[in-house]
């Protein structure tokens, strides 16, 4: 345990039932995504052939990246690195956004308490393990940090995503349609645009802007932003492949955008923690 760990986390015997808790959301979430991937037909045999390509593309980054990654990242956090213990909030993060889509929008079927129990866990992993930083800490030891770098990614990828949703929602409404992207998983609504527009890009300007007014908090919520981001564009990668491999048609011109703003987000992540104190690894 470093003296910088203890400087960050208010109350690190707190933040480690936390760790332990989200490491138990990704071992659950493991065995789920494997189950998933083994059985594709009787986990979602009841959704368009869109979604399941969707489906299985995230559960496929579940078992390869985000639930090791957390399991990681909270022992390494747990043994005092500052910057995995910033970097576990942006996975949980990730991980929440998911499996509320899960949970809401895929038919209940043998994996679904599954889902609630891994949404749950770390839905109150992640608010307990915010908790549990001091944003005056961890703002100093990013204190050297490319703050507007950081801040106007964050607005501008942001703005682009609520631009790009805007475009499919608002001809469908003019035109009183449903919108191609809720067609294309037969729901009434693109469940992916509700919480992009209603939560999540909202909250991710707000921590740009946080950060280009040099507020601890940005600082703070900052990593958890830029990870979610990237891991954002993970699936939607990998969905083209596994379209592929189904028999379908990919949507191969999505890989250019998504590819070069997930780039652009590793860079902005390695600029945002590389200055962190050297203790702080």
């Amino acid at each position: 345990m470093t003296a910088v760990g203890m400087d960050v986390f208010a109350d690190r015997e707190r933040a480690a039932t936390w760790w332990a808790t989200s490491a138990a959301a990704a071992v659950i979430a493991l065995v789920a995504s494997g189950i998933g991937l083994a059985d594709v037909d009787g986990t979602y045999g009841r959704e368009t052939a869109s979604f399941v390509d969707q489906a299985i593309a995230q559960d496929l980054v579940n078992v390869t990246l985000t639930a090791p990654a957390t399991v990681l990242l909270a022992w390494l956090a747990w043994r005092g690195s500052v910057r995995a213990g910033l970097l576990w909030t942006g996975v949980l993060t990730f991980t929440v956004y998911n499996y509320v889509i899960y949970t809401m929008s895929i038919h209940v079927g043998p994996l679904f308490l599954a889902w609630v129990a891994v949404l749950g866990l770390t839905f109150w992993s992640l608010v307990g393990g915010l908790r549990a930083l001091r944003p005056t800490a961890v703002a100093g030891r990013l204190a050297g940090a490319p703050r507007r770098v950081v801040g106007w990614y964050l607005v501008v990828i942001a703005g682009v995503f609520t631009m790009l949703w805007l475009s499919d929602i608002v001809p469908a409404m003019v035109e009183s349609r449903v919108p191609q992207g809720a067609v294309d998983l037969a729901l009434p609504s693109n469940p992916v645009h509700v919480l992009d527009l209603a939560f999540f890009l909202p909250a991710v300007v707000a921590v740009g802007r946080l950060v280009l007014l040099r507020r601890p908090t940005g600082l703070t919520l900052a990593p958890a932003a830029v990870v979610f981001l990237v891991m954002t564009g993970l699936p939607i990668l990998v969905t083209p492949l596994v379209t592929a491999a189904r028999g379908g048609e990919p949507a191969w011109q999505v890989m250019g955008p998504v590819g070069a703003i997930t780039a652009a987000g590793v860079a902005v992540l390695v600029a945002l923690l590389r200055r962190s104190t050297a203790s702080a690894t």
